[in-house]
């Protein structure tokens, strides 16, 4: 699968995942496009990318002036970067994220200062984000639904992550669109990795919203990084696991050289994942990784 390529979803009906190359890496990130009554977007990417989610709407014969839902599963811009950009392209469309995110979405400027400060070099892969209209967003809360006509997705808080990050569950076909509850999912290795970003990267979190993705155990996740994969009770445990073995590994490291950014560049250095995702990205993802912990260490300790 290459960038802007347009892929079913196995197992479900009339919903499609677009690649829409995060930070310029194929199979990284992707948005999901339900051809429903009401036709959705889950998630948005990053803004830049737009034209592969219009183009999808193309190919799957999709107005834009149909499109009625926008719904990323949280505020950060990898995720919600295009609402905006989307909002206007689809008239009809309203904006439907949690009600902590949402007046980020109206007026993105702290959202843009904090993400330029944790992503650094890689924010040229950004758009600066389209605000979006007051009146096209609505705020979302644990227990709502979200009518598409001929299907319905369940809201769950999945705060570990980031306060203001939901999971949307489609029972109709048993999908979960995961966001990042359910970590980083990478295909080329049949394996999840952690994400675990400033600043408010929580481990205890983190662990209770995979508690109740076991809970839910759908037949399918449908990653936002990357795409979607069969339910599997062990590939869960494996990404607890890899949250508390991250975690500790980074606490060791700070006691052990005793400067953070030392610390960062230790685990950039050492990065396991040049191959799938090549240098810059792989080394991007650990400093913005070993960040969120250092900051969750601090926080928990004051």
């Amino acid at each position: 699968m290459a960038i802007g390529d347009l892929s079913p979803v196995d197992g479900a009906e009339d919903v499609y995942y677009v690649d829409v190359g995060t930070h310029g890496v194929p199979r990284h990130g992707a948005v999901y496009v339900i051809d429903a009554d009401e036709p959705a977007f889950v998630d948005t990417g990053l803004g830049r990318n737009r034209e592969h989610l219009l183009e999808a709407l193309d190919e799957l014969d999709i107005d834009r002036e149909a499109v009625r839902h926008v719904l990323p599963t949280h505020a950060h811009l990898d995720h919600a970067g295009g609402a905006g950009y989307l909002a206007a392209a689809c008239p009809n469309a309203t904006v439907r994220t949690h009600e902590v995110g949402a007046p980020h979405l109206v007026d993105p400027e702290r959202l843009v200062a904090g993400t330029k400060e944790a992503v650094g070099e890689m924010w040229e892969y950004y758009a600066e984000p389209e605000p979006v209209p007051e009146d096209r967003i609505e705020g979302l809360e644990d227990g709502d639904e979200i009518d598409l006509g001929d299907r319905t997705l369940s809201v769950i808080e999945a705060p570990g992550h980031a306060p203001h990050q939901v999971v949307f569950h489609d029972s109709r076909d048993d999908l979960l669109f995961t966001g990042d509850a359910a970590g980083i999912y990478v295909p080329q290795r049949d394996t999840v990795r952690q994400t675990t970003p400033p600043p408010q990267f929580d481990l205890e979190g983190c662990l209770a919203d995979v508690r109740t993705i076991e809970d839910l155990a759908p037949a399918t996740l449908c990653f936002g990084h990357f795409g979607p994969r069969a339910y599997d009770p062990d590939l869960m445990e494996e990404y607890k696991r890899a949250l508390v073995e991250w975690v500790e590994a980074v606490r060791q490291k700070r006691d052990e050289l005793g400067d953070d950014e030392a610390v960062i560049e230790h685990f950039a250095d050492h990065s396991e994942m040049v191959e799938v995702w090549g240098e810059r990205k792989a080394r991007a993802e650990e400093r913005l990784n070993a960040s969120g912990v250092l900051v969750a260490l601090d926080r928990d300790a004051a």
